[in-house]
């Protein structure tokens, strides 16, 4: 599987974001064990250090737990509080330069609406 990484991220970052994505969208459960560090070094050829990496910041910030001689896990909670914190991310350094880009072009809730509705029956 070809991975593309973003130049201007450390991938151990990156790796650590995609976790995090995972648990959001429910493809990892909680509870769920993280594949190892081998295995995830080898599916994306990368150095196993860069992959532990990811996976401490995950165990730091109590989104995953060690059991020893398993692996690491999934915490039960956790996806709902990742879900507040990344909303609360979002509002707070994403948000504002779409509003300013909204108020610059000049777009109406109405349109934006529309805009979604219209992208939605496309998907269908």
């Amino acid at each position: 599987m070809a991975q593309q990484w973003q130049s201007d991220t450390p991938i151990y970052l990156q790796l650590y974001q995609q976790v995090v994505s995972r648990i959001l969208d429910g493809n990892i459960q909680e509870g769920e064990a993280l594949p190892s560090v081998r295995k995830v070094a080898a599916e994306y050829q990368l150095n196993p250090l860069t992959i532990s990496k990811a996976y401490q910041m995950l165990q730091e910030e109590q989104i995953v737990e060690k059991q020893r001689g398993k692996g690491l896990f999934v915490k039960a909670g956790v996806q709902g509080l990742i879900l507040a914190r990344e909303r609360q991310l979002f509002l707070e350094q994403q948000w504002p330069s779409i509003i300013e880009k909204i108020e610059r072009l000049q777009l109406s809730p109405e349109q934006l609406l529309l805009s979604t509705r219209e992208k939605g029956t496309e998907e269908k």
